[in-house]
């Protein structure tokens, strides 16, 4: 007995079609998004993490357009304690606080966002050639690199200020100087590791070339160690711009960051006006803390090879 031609046709055609043809890497690929996301969603403090971050995103970058303040001086509303005017009561200028940590808070995040993907970039790319070529020229990076190391950070950025004017760009450069050679010392040592694995050699001896072994047989397995010091990254350009704001040497007025609003909330400590200080502190800690609890469960995530399906 034989098939209908019909039947037979249709079979073909169901399975000739590429859009419904089985694709297994592709099902690989779903299988193992979805069993990543089931992971993280089951790390209750990383997805309180997760969740805090987009709070702080929500209220610094979306909160001014729903929240609207003066943020002009007024020095006879000075210091003036929360109402319902101001919910958080003013600054010494006369600001409404609320909005101003806001406003302050877009500026800290820039700078921590911008100055770790700056540092990360250049240290990869530094630690990974020393690392893959070795030898006088390999040397020759890292010691330059404990050069960086070895200058005192905060005079360095200080001295930088004190003979240009900053703005967010120069401190994103400033603070990215400053952190890109823990990157740097965490490329070099996955690449001296991963050098030496058979893919790597076999890439090698097929005549790939530089810049083609680090991208695409180097770079993509050790990103788990790099998302975890990207985050390392941006909670210390974040702490490094508070830093150098609240020592007087960030952005001049009218610019604002939480920083410096840490120092006037230093300045008037005894005074009482406790929303000068705690708000602003309370945000720095909370960002620096989601970011690098976010980054840990990261890169565990992305190290993690054996799923079971």
């Amino acid at each position: 007995m034989t098939s209908s031609p019909q039947v037979v046709n249709s079979a073909v055609t169901r399975y000739a079609d590429p859009l419904e043809t089985p694709r297994p890497a592709e099902r690989s690929k779903r299988l193992r998004l979805n069993e990543g996301l089931r992971v993280f969603l089951r790390n209750k403090l990383a997805v309180a993490a997760a969740i805090a971050l987009l709070l702080i995103l929500l209220f610094c970058f979306i909160g001014p357009l729903v929240y609207h303040s003066s943020q002009s001086v007024q020095l006879a509303d000075g210091n003036e304690a929360p109402s319902l005017g101001h919910v958080l009561g003013t600054s010494p200028e006369g600001r409404d606080e609320l909005g101003q940590l806001m406003i302050a808070g877009q500026s800290t995040l820039e700078v921590g966002v911008g100055a770790a993907l700056v540092a990360t970039l250049i240290g990869v790319l530094w630690g990974s050639v020393a690392g893959f070529i070795g030898g006088i020229l390999d040397a020759l990076m890292m010691r330059l690199v404990d050069t960086v190391l070895s200058i005192p950070y905060l005079f360095f950025v200080v001295t930088i200020s004190a003979i240009i004017q900053p703005n967010l760009l120069l401190i994103i450069l400033a603070v990215a100087i400053g952190g890109f050679p823990s990157a740097a010392r965490v490329a070099r040592g996955e690449v001296l590791r991963l050098r030496e694995l058979d893919y790597v050699a076999a890439a090698k001896c097929s005549g790939s070339r530089l810049h083609n072994t680090i991208g695409r047989h180097i770079t993509p397995n050790m990103l788990g160690v790099l998302v975890v010091n990207a985050t390392l990254n941006v909670a210390y350009a974040i702490l490094a711009f508070a830093s150098i704001s609240f020592l007087g040497a960030g952005p001049p007025p009218p610019a604002t960051n939480w920083g410096s609003i840490l120092t006037n909330g230093v300045n008037d400590i005894f005074n009482g006006y406790w929303w000068e200080l705690w708000p602003a502190a309370a945000l720095i800690v909370l960002t620096v803390l989601a970011v690098n609890v976010l980054g840990d469960s990261l890169g565990d995530l992305i190290e993690r090879r054996n799923w079971r399906y």
